[in-house]
């Protein structure tokens, strides 16, 4: 089964063109089994690459052809097979068909399902590309791809003009990263000669030493695309934007899968950021701030899909934390859990949505434990998983990240402490989130349930988000070991506390109602906080003013192209002539003659006075 690895991007790239191709013309019901099956099928054949390779668990590289050759670049089509590797595609493919088997139903009733197939099947193989490329260059192509998937994907609803401008800034947010990881990429192969990721981890380990400033410039640049693509600081700001595309794609493309590319870069070029302790200090920095950031946010909005983008990000921010501190594997576990428990959520909250009228306010909601009972139990176990409560999945990857941040020499029990404290606010927001939609009183009556193919799907997942913990990811071979010892006990009980104590102040404030908040929240200051943390700490504004509104200002000045004046002035010029001219054109002969005459005059007097 190794030697056709290629199948299993080939299956979904394969369902895309053929959906394109066709343009809708074939039977609805096919074009959703062609649209779920191709990537079901790429998830049997992962399934069997997995079993293959368990019994002979040894790096191999594909090569298939060379993409191109000019002078000593020489980048190939072809594909590298490790732990990292086998750990994303199954998370791409597994995640990925259930989620497209929820949107069977859920997408069944719109007019372009087969545009909607045509774009998450291409993701899919995008994203495939992008997990198992051999080289960087190949690897920057699937990054592409999964960024112009995105584009069209969030603006899938394109006749509303927001879903337009969303979709619009998630594609020029992620290019500023981009455009750094490109450089970064040109650096490396100026430096090295090679784009091949094997290559480069040895060929870096022989020409630098740790902390030299080529090597920190690089994986800086590297980082720089991380941070786009995976919607941290700085370039967080249009995860929650990107919410406008139907609820499925928030499910695989912005929670288990295209967000966590970045996650999968850093890791996968782990010997480079090992060589530039810097950068590693500023991923674990810029993951603490973040998560923070999205976590403080999370709790003050309204709309059900915003709360858990802004988890998003804050969950992405931990995964950045355990690279930071060197707790590879652990991050890597957390992007596996988390594509569990967040997979669920939003695929709960369109069921949610797509059975209440497609209301979006959780506060329009209430009462629906009892109303949409797989939808409450999705919610339930998902959330207690993203909160990190004992024995779920989500405990075992964020506790294991906890843990090694205290422990890093430099400034590890600030880290941690950080990390805590987004531990707390995630238990609340979360938990928030289930008291007010499913419990009290209800405000919406639901005028469906799911159906079968959003159930099954939600189930799975369910299940995932409990036992996912106890999963042994194959990564020894791949990825380096944390190197820490054992923390103290209470530093470890300390941790498993705080998500116990965020549950149980969620349910004092927003259920059981013992711990009013009012007069603080109504406070001159409350509302001023709640006002700055709901509009995301004012960072698209700061973005506005920056750059949007400077940039439209500029494009006023240039919209009647200045630069064309002096064009037009030579135009209007020869017009004018040509009228004047035109007007000696009289048809009479007096007139004609007497003009002739006077211009021989003239020309004679020229004549003479040079003569």
């Amino acid at each position: 089964m190794l030697d056709f690895l290629w199948l299993i991007p080939l299956l979904p790239l394969a369902s895309a063109a053929l959906l394109m191709v066709t343009a809708g013309s074939l039977p609805r019901p096919l074009i959703a089994a062609c649209g779920a099956g191709s990537v079901g099928l790429a998830a049997l054949c992962v399934l069997l690459t997995g079993l293959s390779w368990a019994h002979d668990p040894v790096p191999r590289q594909m090569e298939l052809w060379t993409w191109m050759q000019v002078g000593t670049l020489r980048p190939t089509i072809g594909f590298y097979l490790d732990g990292l590797t086998l750990v994303m595609m199954s998370v791409i493919t597994g995640v990925g068909f259930l989620i497209h088997l929820y949107s069977t139903e859920f997408m069944e009733e719109d007019e372009s399902l087969s545009r909607y197939f045509a774009y998450m099947n291409l993701f899919v193989a995008a994203m495939l590309i992008l997990v198992m490329a051999d080289n960087l260059l190949f690897l920057y192509l699937g990054w592409e791809g999964v960024g112009l998937c995105s584009y069209l994907l969030v603006g899938f609803w394109y006749r509303d003009p927001v879903n337009g401008a969303a979709a619009r800034k998630a594609f020029v947010v992620t290019r500023i990263g981009d455009t750094a990881m490109a450089l970064g990429l040109l650096l490396l192969f100026t430096e090295l000669g090679t784009l091949d990721i094997q290559q480069l981890a040895e060929l870096a380990q022989g020409k630098w030493q740790p902390g030299d400033t080529t090597i920190v410039l690089a994986t800086a640049l590297l980082l720089g695309g991380a941070v786009g693509k995976s919607a941290q600081l700085p370039l967080h700001t249009w995860l929650p934007d990107a919410m406008a595309g139907p609820t499925p794609v928030s499910a695989l493309i912005h929670a288990a899968t295209m967000v966590t590319a970045g996650v999968y870069l850093i890791a996968r070029n782990h010997e480079l950021f090992l060589l530039a302790p810097p950068t590693l200090l500023a991923v674990a920095v810029l993951g603490l701030l973040t998560l923070l950031l999205a976590a403080f946010t999370a709790l003050n909005q309204h709309d059900i899909k915003r709360i858990l983008a802004y988890s998003t990000i804050s969950q992405i921010g931990y995964m950045f934390l355990g690279l930071g501190v060197g707790a590879w594997s652990a991050g890597i576990f957390h992007l596996v859990t988390h594509a569990f428990f967040k997979a669920l959520l939003f695929l709960a909250a369109g069921a949610v949505i797509h059975c209440l009228h497609h209301e979006h306010n959780i506060f329009r909601m209430g009462g629906l434990r009892t109303r949409l009972p797989v939808a409450f139990w999705s919610f339930l176990i998902g959330s207690a998983a993203l909160a990190a409560l004992p024995f779920t999945s989500g405990f075992y990857s964020k506790d294991q990240i906890l843990l090694a941040a205290y422990q890093w020499p430099q400034i590890g029990p600030w880290l941690w402490a950080g990390g805590l404290l987004g531990a707390l606010l995630t238990a609340i927001y979360s938990f928030r989130l289930v008291f007010i939609v499913f419990f009290g009183e209800a405000q919406t009556e639901p005028d469906r349930q799911p159906g079968w193919r959003m159930a099954l799907p939600l189930s799975i997942l369910c299940v995932a988000s409990i036992v996912g913990g106890w999963i042994s990811l194959p990564l020894a071979e791949a990825l380096p070991a944390t190197q820490s010892g054992h923390p103290a006990a209470a530093v470890e009980w300390i941790s498993i506390a705080i998500p116990v104590i965020g549950v149980s102040l969620a349910y004092l404030i927003f259920l059981g109602r013992q711990l009013d908040l009012s007069a603080l929240v109504n406070s001159g200051l409350g509302q001023r906080l709640h006002q700055f943390w709901y509009s995301g700490w004012r960072m698209d504004a700061l973005y506005n003013w920056l750059w949007v509104r400077p940039y439209q200002f500029t494009a006023r000045l240039l919209k009647d192209e200045p630069v064309d004046l002096a064009y037009n002035g030579v135009v209007h010029t020869s017009v004018a002539l040509h009228h004047l001219l035109s007007n000696l054109q009289t048809g009479r002969m007096r007139w004609y003659a007497s003009t002739m005459v006077g211009g021989l005059i003239v020309l004679l007097a020229v004549l003479a006075r040079a003569g």
